[in-house]
């Protein structure tokens, strides 16, 4: 396929010319996962963003790719299988964005924190998940003492602990994976992708069944024709849901989920970390982040997020945010098992996203909501997928498509369970480490901008890893279409240092507004609205202004 295949505006002309067999509403790790199973069975596929491929949940998660431990306690066995076997999978088809991560399990007993009969039962869960699926990696966890653990995590105190357990799980960057997903269904299988394009209405025949949607783009609307319309647009599900079925069938329970970043001198976790809450069933994850959550861990990081606390949300579905007594929760979380505090001014960025959980009125927490997804179909035929974990996107999307195929009568067997995303075939052969680890192969693209003009090689935004190429790729050939979606999404600049990434802002500005045509007015207007996202961000969660140079490597 031609580098066309995933450009904006010829994706709309094509949205408004051709008729497919399936539409699919959500360009998040599902919606991305359906587009792909659906294009690689050979089936006339499109999909349609309202705003930016993974702005939602799929941006805003732990960034893991994992079983989930604590399923284990609420006996979710065949779940944490299924994901377990998932993220082998995802080692396979995309071994350039994940990679094993060794987690250690701090045993803390002081203060009835973790008692050793609990200590014990941490051991029972550990061999349960290696024996679900954890031993696909090929490592066994293990018991390590008291000081094996301090060397893993130096800051915790070590009055409290006893030892622990070490495990292995994956990480990858969530919003590269969901992006490099629609590439593939794009580029690889010839799927039809746009964003900013949101639905405004459903199609329904003489009969009325579902027949397409209206989407509404740059101000023009256009019908866009389907055999089958699949609803994967999270926890908007109901509001798509309620387009075709005349009201909101409130199906969908957020549970929102919290993280800040710190800088990793103030943690100094050479692995991940599961810390848990005091007095509380919950736990935090303590992750290190070097040169992006999917590159290898070379010298010492630069940063630490921790999160999440997973709780019932009753605000706006548009726009979560991190509030000051989130904030607490997490500093309060982490600073009960360290002996450095962390503090608000330590804090370099923040993000909220919420998982769309499937209600359960038996639930009273959603921390105990099962993460099953679920597959579902309207009187018109429209087929909603709903629930599920980040891990377990694949087998949700082919469990979408098989629904879609019986409605269809043809499209046969799911073929994504051994199929590469774009970038993996090769992307060992790549030197740089950083762009190996984010593009994969396709690195070579951004290091031939580098090589036409060295300039493109300097830091997107100083302190970050980031270069000045992958703003212009992410314009380019990412179908970026404004400055949020090059710093918080092509790149990770807002979540690792929000403040920094603002001051850049205008510099990067000038680096993609020719790219997407932008007169000076535009330009100005996309550095105003960055940072008043910005601004806004930080005001929510009332932090103080951080500047990234200070507060690294303090």
């Amino acid at each position: 396929m031609s580098a066309a295949a995933f450009d904006r505006a010829t994706a709309l002309q094509r949205l408004a010319d051709e008729q497919f067999d399936v539409l699919i509403i959500g360009g998040g790790i599902t919606g991305a996962g359906v587009a792909l199973d659906a294009a690689s069975r050979g089936l006339r596929t499109a999909l349609v963003e309202r705003d930016d491929f993974a702005s939602g949940t799929s941006s805003k998660s732990s960034k893991l790719v994992h079983g989930g431990l604590r399923y284990l306690q609420q006996r979710e066995y065949r779940l944490v299988y299924e994901a377990l076997a998932e993220r082998q999978r995802l080692r396979v088809n995309a071994p350039h964005l994940v990679r094993v991560m060794p987690f250690l399990l701090p045993i803390l007993t002081k203060d009835g924190l973790i008692s050793r009969r609990l200590a014990r039962a941490l051991g029972t869960a550990m061999w349960l998940y290696d024996l679900t699926g954890g031993l696909r990696i090929g490592k066994l966890h293990k018991r390590i003492s008291k000081d094996e653990a301090l060397s893993h995590m130096p800051t915790l105190n070590a009055d409290r602990v006893a030892g622990g357990y070490l495990y292995y799980d994956a990480q990858a960057d969530d919003a590269r994976l969901t992006l490099t997903l629609a590439r593939t269904a794009a580029l690889d299988h010839g799927a039809v992708i746009a964003n900013y394009a949101p639905v405004v209405g459903l199609s329904k025949d003489a009969d009325g069944a579902a027949e397409g949607a209206v989407i509404e783009a740059d101000g023009t609307r256009i019908d866009v024709r389907a055999a089958v319309v699949v609803n994967a647009a999270g926890v908007w599900a109901d509001e798509v849901r309620a387009l075709d079925e005349g009201h909101n069938p409130g199906a969908i329970r957020p549970a929102k989920g919290v993280h800040i970043t710190v800088p990793w001198s103030k943690v100094r976790n050479d692995i991940a970390a599961v810390v848990p809450v005091p007095k509380d069933r919950r736990s935090v994850f303590v992750v290190p982040w070097a040169s992006g959550p999917s590159g290898p861990l070379s010298g010492e990081p630069s940063f630490t997020y921790i999160g999440t606390t997973d709780t019932d949300y009753e605000g706006s579905i548009d726009d979560p945010q991190c509030t000051p007594e989130d904030v607490q929760y997490l500093l309060k979380a982490i600073n009960f098992s360290v002996s450095e505090p962390l503090h608000e001014s330590d804090i370099l960025g923040t993000w909220a996203g919420l998982r769309p959980l499937v209600r359960d009125a038996s639930s009273e927490r959603t921390a105990d909501l099962s993460r099953r997804h679920a597959v579902m179909r309207s009187a018109a035929g429209v087929i909603t997928v709903t629930g599920g974990k980040l891990t377990t996107y694949r087998r949700m999307a082919a469990d979408t498509v098989d629904a879609a195929v019986e409605q269809l009568g043809r499209g046969g067997k799911s073929r994504t369970k051994k199929l590469p995303l774009r970038g993996a075939d090769g992307f060992d052969t790549i030197a740089d480490e950083h762009l190996r680890s984010r593009y994969g192969s396709e690195a070579r693209v951004v290091q031939a901008i580098v090589d036409a003009d060295p300039a493109m090689g300097e830091p997107l935004v100083p302190g970050l890893p980031y270069r000045k190429a992958e703003a212009v790729y992410a314009a380019r050939y990412e179908m970026a279409r404004n400055l949020d979606d090059v710093l918080t999404r092509r790149t990770r600049s807002r979540l690792l240092a929000r403040d920094a990434s603002a001051a850049a802002a205008a510099e990067v500005a000038a680096l993609v507004g020719p790219e997407l045509r932008w007169s000076e007015e535009q330009r100005d207007a996309e550095v105003h609205r960055y940072v008043s996202l910005v601004t806004a961000e930080r005001e929510a969660a009332d932090l103080p202004e951080t500047a990234l140079e200070r507060r690294v490597g303090a």
